[in-house]
């Protein structure tokens, strides 16, 4: 849970139109919910398939198999729709449905900082690099 916690205060104050919280999940909903269970229970085998440089961050907000590697296409489906989830639910709860790339860019600058070294992103001009 405080991972969580944790991972929805770096996004939402990630840039300043999320600043001072005003911009957030307002209301946990069953789905917002699943979505960062299954966000939280697919977190290593993300990192291990980031680690291989099968996934990167994509500079959209998503996730993307730059590899065929195990079940990394199966890893990113799930972890792509459960972002969708969390970006509409921010969306719809605070007025801003017609914000949604706004709110994928954002997350995309937070995951490309938060990417550990090695890892590879999708810079804004759509090159991939390791971080």
């Amino acid at each position: 849970m405080k991972k969580i916690i944790l991972f929805l205060l770096v996004f939402l104050f990630a840039v300043p139109v999320f600043a001072e919280g005003k911009y957030d999940i307002k209301q946990m909903t069953p789905e917002v919910q699943n979505a960062l269970n299954g966000r939280r229970d697919r977190f290593d085998q993300l990192r291990a398939f980031k680690s291989s440089g099968a996934v990167g961050e994509n500079n959209r907000g998503y996730v993307e198999a730059l590899k065929q590697e195990g079940s990394a296409g199966d890893i990113v489906a799930a972890e792509n729709r459960d972002r969708k989830v969390i970006y509409q639910a921010i969306a719809e709860q605070n007025g801003l449905e017609n914000a949604i790339s706004t709110i994928e860019s954002v997350f995309a600058q937070v995951q490309r900082d938060k990417a550990d070294p090695g890892d590879q992103i999708q810079t804004e001009d759509g090159r991939w690099v390791a971080k």
